[in-house]
């Protein structure tokens, strides 16, 4: 039996780089065999590690790790006529049903029967390689690299939040938390035009990435009055819109206190269960608050961004690893040791 190496959380604290049986072929005639070159480490990926579990999702049997992915098509099933061996791809991780109400309705996001890439019980894609839905995988122009390709993933994530949140030319934004889809999601809100842009955190560096990345002002979000110095930076008024990418409950109390009245607050973040909020000044100031779950029909806008030159993803993809060194790679993820923002494993 033919055997491939993968990443396999066994249970909190306990990962290991293993032999796996090998996936050889298209698993359905709609799927392609894809050999995996670039996985992205995701802050899940890490909680997933440390935790054993993301709320009700637990970790009960081995499971592959990673969902930030790109690779090459090494064979095609019989159905599949848009791509073909060699292809560089840029791989949707989540497979929807496509046959309950929400896929009908067309938000497959909320599929009541998602696959996701690790995402217990599914396995992911920090290994050699994988069979996946030809309809979920994307063609990549010759510009854009595997680590870049695997980072639409969580620009996905950004993008949903800026389309949720009605992201637009003349908008005020403020993204609430520097961290990889903090900074993501700046990178899509200047995409859809916002004119001003200010960003949260804190931990200083991130803040200096941001100013470097095109924010025009940036805030330490542990100060007590932010919202005086938001409410000052816009005319007394407070943002037109909230991204709030961290879920620390500080921060979410803060979206609601920085946004103005009549404003939308997006929240992306996943921090606890539940915690103490402000639910009046929701109400006083007519905001909209809106969740939000995943992404869906990004990656080809994504491609075409990164094509047309509007992306550079390269300042936030800071550190490599091989995937003989991904326990060295979770751990500078965990740590954020040498400035790690994004970590990719190369897997050849």
């Amino acid at each position: 039996m033919a055997q491939m190496q993968a990443a396999v959380l066994h249970k909190a604290g306990d990962l290991r780089l293993e032999e796996v049986r090998a996936v050889e072929r298209p698993e359905s005639p709609d799927d392609v065999l894809i050999a995996m070159r670039a996985v992205g480490l995701c802050g899940s990926d890490v909680h997933y590690w440390l935790e054993g579990r993301i709320g009700h999702f637990v970790v009960e049997k081995p499971m592959i790790l990673g969902h930030e992915c790109a690779g090459e098509i090494v064979a095609v099933g019989d159905n599949v006529r848009h791509l073909r061996p060699g292809d560089r791809v840029a791989i949707e991780p989540g497979v929807p049903c496509r046959t309950c109400r929400y896929c009908v309705e067309g938000r497959y996001n909320l599929c009541e029967h998602m696959r996701f890439y690790a995402t217990p019980p599914v396995d992911g894609a920090l290994t050699q390689y994988v069979s996946h839905p030809a309809s979920l995988v994307y063609r990549l122009p010759d510009s854009i690299s595997y680590a870049e390709a695997a980072m639409i993933e969580p620009f996905s994530v950004g993008l949903h939040a800026c389309r949720r949140g009605n992201v637009q030319p003349g908008r005020t934004l403020l993204v609430s938390g520097a961290g990889p889809v903090g900074l993501l999601a700046m990178m899509a809100a200047q995409c859809f035009g916002a004119t001003r842009i200010f960003v949260t955190d804190v931990k200083d560096d991130r803040l200096g990435m941001a100013r470097r990345l095109g924010a025009e002002r940036t805030f330490r979000a542990d100060s007590e009055d932010l919202a005086d110095q938001v409410r000052e930076a816009t005319g007394g008024h407070g943002v037109d819109i909230v991204l709030e990418c961290s879920g620390a409950p500080q921060a979410v109390r803060q979206s609601v206190e920085v946004a103005r009245p009549g404003g939308t607050v997006v929240w992306v973040g996943i921090g606890p269960a539940s915690f103490e909020f402000p639910t009046l000044v929701v109400g006083l100031k007519e905001l909209d608050v809106k969740g939000l779950f995943r992404y869906m029909n990004t990656w080809p806008a994504s491609i075409e961004l990164l094509e047309a030159g509007r992306l550079d993803f390269a300042p936030l993809i800071t550190h490599h690893f091989g995937l003989d060194q991904v326990l060295d790679a979770f751990e500078t993820t965990r740590t954020q040791a040498g400035g790690a923002i994004k970590v990719v494993v190369d897997i050849e």
